[in-house]
């Protein structure tokens, strides 16, 4: 009887542990607003920018969203590709906008 109730509680354990993951904004990563322009390009604050092969976005809750989900004017941070394309985006909560700024 003890067997199961302790399989359980580290199944449980396990599950917690997965889902309070904690994200991490790359120091290098750059604020701007970003509006969708076409399928594959955005504006970044008010420049015409492309999206790169494989790019990413990710909300507050570092879910993958598309392009298109994304409301106009959208504060982010985003890291650029050798080319100039925008590889990865996040969507900063509260908290880590405030943190870039107080770094820019």
């Amino acid at each position: 009887m003890r067997f199961p109730r302790t399989l359980l509680a580290c199944l449980f354990l396990v599950c917690a542990c997965a889902y309070a993951q904690v994200r991490t904004i790359p120091g290098e990563a750059k604020d701007g607003q970003m509006s969708a322009l076409q399928d594959m390009i955005v504006s970044v604050d008010g420049v015409a920018v492309r999206f790169a092969p494989g790019m990413r976005i990710r909300d507050q809750e570092n879910r993958m969203v598309v392009p298109g989900a994304v409301p106009a004017g959208t504060q982010v941070k985003y890291l650029l590709d050798e080319q100039g394309q925008v590889r990865q985006v996040w969507i900063p909560t509260p908290h880590e906008a405030k943190q870039g700024a107080a770094k820019n």
